[in-house]
């Protein structure tokens, strides 16, 4: 017989769903034709990478280049993947932004995914 949820065990798999922490950090699209990838930082990673499977799908990624090659290449060229997770947070209030944005420059330097490499631009330096 198939068990039903009442409203009272409902409420407490939505309060549960919403306390538990998603996995922050760093994630890239990697096309496996040409190894170009785009990296990025969230604070929730499989929402993050759902969204850039949905803009990709849809054609509307803020990132031309990655859009074209989608485009050209199908869905089946690239590859989603974290690279890099932050532990979760145990002081309230914590804002994981700079650790993301240290972390997101580590792996940015690491990788170089500018140009031939991948879907960024180079930053210019300053004199």
């Amino acid at each position: 017989m198939e068990q039903r949820s009442t409203p009272a065990n409902r409420k407490e798999l939505i309060r549960q769903y919403k306390e538990t922490r998603r996995p922050m950090g760093i994630f890239c699209v990697r096309n496996t034709a040409n190894g170009k990838v785009l990296i990025g930082s969230s604070v929730d990673l499989p929402s993050r990478l759902n969204r850039e499977r949905a803009q990709l799908g849809f054609g509307g990624h803020p990132n031309p280049g990655l859009q074209k090659d989608w485009n050209a290449l199908g869905a089946a060229a690239f590859a989603f993947e974290v690279l890099d997770t932050l532990a979760p947070p145990v002081e309230p209030g914590y804002d994981p932004a700079y650790d993301l944005g240290v972390l997101e420059q580590l792996w940015l330097d690491k990788l170089s995914p500018f140009g031939e490499r991948g879907y960024h631009v180079k930053p210019e330096t300053t004199k």
